[in-house]
């Protein structure tokens, strides 16, 4: 029997910014288990899933991993709001600290 899906503790809050982007759709899908991402991010009529981690340092559950290694689709692993928006395009991704503007 599968146990109840815990949830990152950034999760409610990311998701809750997320809704207020205009045009933004957001659907929680944490409890569908087996490794599926964490949420669905409908943006400009295209699909993305996102697995949420609470830090950089967290890594992906061995379904997890599976999960991103056969998935053919847009898939990232996120700890913030502003990552969702980099992977989105909806925001500049940031310049390599050691690289020269």
């Amino acid at each position: 029997m599968r146990r109840a899906a815990r949830i990152d503790v950034n999760q409610t809050a990311l998701v809750a910014e997320l809704r207020q982007v205009p045009g933004m759709s957001v659907y929680p899908t944490h409890t569908v288990g087996h490794g599926f991402p964490d949420i669905v991010v409908g943006w400009q009529k295209k699909t993305y899933l996102f697995e949420i981690k609470a830090t950089v340092k967290d890594k992906l559950t061995p379904d997890e991993q599976k999960f991103f290694d056969d998935w053919h689709g847009a898939v990232a692993r996120v700890t913030t709001t502003e990552d969702v928006l980099r992977v989105l395009g909806a925001i500049p991704l940031e310049p390599c600290q050691d690289q020269e503007p």
